[in-house]
C-alpha cells in the first residue's frame, strides 16, 4: 500500500436514500421506511499526483461515492477532506480551494450545454474562480486549452453538436483543467465513448497528469481501462470496499473472491476458448443486503462465519482485503 501523504481522504463515508413509498402507503401497509444503501461504510486515501481506480459492477455505489466525493452529494455519515478541508466546505464556495476540484462526467453529449459555444463553455470556470481576467487573456487561455486538448483554437466558436463524442469530451476536459484544478474526480470518463476514441482520451489524461501534477480517482468498470490509468485499485461490491491494492499487486494475485470473478470476466486474449463458471446466485438487494459479508450469497468458499460476522480492511501482503478467508490455504 502507498504511504504518501494523502491529498483526499475519505473515512467511513455513508450515503443512503430514501425509496420509501409514499407516507400514506406505508401508514395502510404497515411499512416501515425503506433506505438504499448506496455506500455503506467506506475510506480510502489518494496521494497528490496518484490515480486510484474504483472499480465494481454496476450499480454498486460508484457513481454515488463519486459524487460525494466531490461535493455534489452530502454524506449521510463520514466525512470526505480534501487537503485537510471539509469537501461540501469546498463545493459550497466556504473555503478557497473550490478551483481545485473538478469532476469529469461519463456523458459527453449531456455534460455540455447546447446553446452555449465551446468558447464560453470553457471560460466560465476560469471567471468564476478569477483563474484569468480581461478578454484577452482568457481568450488566450482557452486557445491553449484547445490545443493542449488536441483541438483547434478556432473550435471554440463551434457549438457542441459540432463536435464527436470523443472530441466532446476532449472539451469537457479542457473546462475541468479551465479552473486549474490539483483534483480530478472521472466518472466512467470513456465509457460512453467508441473503443477506438477510448485509448486517444486515456492517453490524452495521462500525459495531462503528467504535465500537470494531477491526482485522479477514476471510476470504471473496465479492468482494462484501469489497468491502463491505475496507480492503486479500490474494489467495490454493495457499496463497500472489499479489496484495495496496488495496481500490479491486484492484477497479479487478486485476495478477495470478488476481485477474482471481475478479473475472470474481464476479457482477454489468454482467456480465448477457455470456459468461464460465473458466480451462482444475483446481486443482493442494496435496500436489504444480507448479514456478514454481502458476497457470501454467491461465494463458494462462504462459512457460517461469513454469513454472520460483517469483514472489516484487514491488512494481509501489502494489500486491504476484507474476507475472513483471504491469505488462508
Amino acid at each position: 500500500m502507498n504511504e504518501l501523504p494523502a491529498l483526499v481522504s475519505v473515512r467511513d463515508l455513508v450515503r443512503h436514500f430514501d425509496v420509501s413509498p409514499p407516507w400514506i402507503v406505508r401508514r395502510l401497509n404497515r411499512e416501515p421506511r425503506r433506505m438504499l444503501r448506496a455506500v455503506d461504510g467506506m475510506s480510502f486515501d489518494i496521494p497528490a499526483g496518484r490515480t486510484l481506480a474504483l472499480v465494481g459492477e454496476s450499480g454498486c455505489g460508484k457513481s454515488t461515492a463519486a459524487r460525494c466525493v466531490a461535493g455534489l452529494l452530502a454524506p449521510t455519515a463520514g466525512e470526505v477532506r480534501y487537503r485537510g478541508a471539509d469537501m461540501r466546505a469546498i463545493a459550497q464556495g466556504r473555503t478557497r480551494l473550490r478551483h481545485e476540484v473538478q469532476m469529469i462526467f461519463q456523458d459527453p453529449y449531456g455534460s455540455l450545454n447546447p446553446r452555449l459555444r465551446v468558447g464560453p463553455t470553457i471560460a466560465d470556470p476560469m471567471k468564476a474562480h478569477a483563474v484569468a481576467r480581461g478578454r484577452g487573456e482568457i481568450a488566450d487561455r482557452v486557445a491553449r486549452l484547445l490545443v493542449e486538448v488536441g483541438l483547434s483554437p478556432a473550435d471554440a466558436w463551434k457549438f457542441p453538436h459540432e463536435f464527436s463524442g470523443g472530441q466532446r469530451q476532449r472539451i469537457a476536459i479542457a473546462r475541468a483543467l479551465s479552473s486549474a484544478p490539483a483534483f480530478l474526480i472521472c466518472d466512467e470518463p470513456t465509457s460512453a465513448l467508441d473503443v477506438s476514441v477510448q485509448a486517444q482520451i486515456l492517453n490524452l489524461m495521462r500525459d495531462l497528469q503528467a504535465s500537470h501534477g494531477l491526482t485522479y480517482l477514476f471510476i470504471s468498470h473496465n479492468l482494462a481501462v484501469v489497468d491502463h490509468m491505475a496507480d492503486e485499485v479500490a474494489v467495490m461490491y454493495l457499496g463497500r470496499i472489499v479489496e484495495i491494492a496496488a495496481r500490479d499487486t491486484l492484477f497479479a494475485a487478486p485476495a478477495h473472491p470478488y476481485t477474482r470473478l471481475l478479473l475472470r470476466a474481464s476479457p482477454s486474449a489468454a482467456e480465448i476458448g477457455k470456459r468461464y463458471d460465473a458466480a451462482a446466485g444475483e446481486v443482493p438487494d442494496p435496500v436489504a443486503p444480507p448479514p456478514g459479508c454481502a458476497f457470501h450469497p454467491r461465494c463458494a468458499r462462504a462459512t457460517a462465519l461469513c454469513r454472520e460476522v460483517r469483514p472489516t480492511l484487514r491488512r494481509l501482503e501489502g494489500r486491504l482485503v476484507a474476507c475472513h478467508h483471504a491469505g488462508k490455504v
